[in-house]
């Protein structure tokens, strides 16, 4: 399976967003998703997975859960908002992941891409950075990878132009 992730899109989804998922099979949003409209274009695009941020309001947290949990593929998925990064979660989500343990931890909110293996947990941490133009980050990115028969390979890092650009 094919998995289209991305992060803090602050109500903002351009061409270039909806060209790099639409080869996907799946779409995962993890948080600041902004107005309901772009999880409605997302959703009719491909399968839809997301969870709210602290930016979106009650509409979008009535739609989507703070937490994800789920398997895809064979691989234990934990999906949140603001999740830290390896050796400095907040307690909530140390908690989730020593009760639950995921293979595979997705966090958005810092706007900072970052894919790095937590050793301690046996996890790998994927923060896909920003995807709109609210933040302080210079490039908006996304990412793909692909999931199957519990392995997560063939990871992209996908570079959507400068923050303030329309792709």
């Amino acid at each position: 399976m094919r998995i289209g992730l991305l992060s803090d899109t602050h109500s903002h989804l351009d061409s270039a967003i909806l060209r790099h998922l639409d080869v996907c099979d799946e779409i995962w949003h993890a948080g600041d998703i902004g107005l309901s409209s772009v999880t409605d274009q997302l959703s009719a695009l491909k399968p839809l997975r997301a969870v709210f941020g602290n930016i979106d309001d009650a509409s979008i947290r009535q739609q989507f859960p703070e937490n994800l949990h789920f398997h895809c593929e064979g691989v234990n998925v934990f999906i949140t908002h603001i999740g830290g990064y390896p050796g400095k979660y907040p307690t909530r989500i140390r908690k989730e992941i020593i009760e639950h343990r995921p293979q595979l931890f997705i966090c958005g909110h810092s706007h900072i891409l970052k894919v790095m293996p937590d050793k301690q947990h046996h996890l790998l941490h994927i923060n896909p950075g920003a995807a709109g133009h609210h933040g302080f980050h210079l490039i908006r990115t996304l990412v793909r990878f692909h999931i199957d028969e519990g392995k997560i390979h063939q990871l992209e890092v996908i570079e959507l132009g400068k923050r303030g650009t329309i792709g």
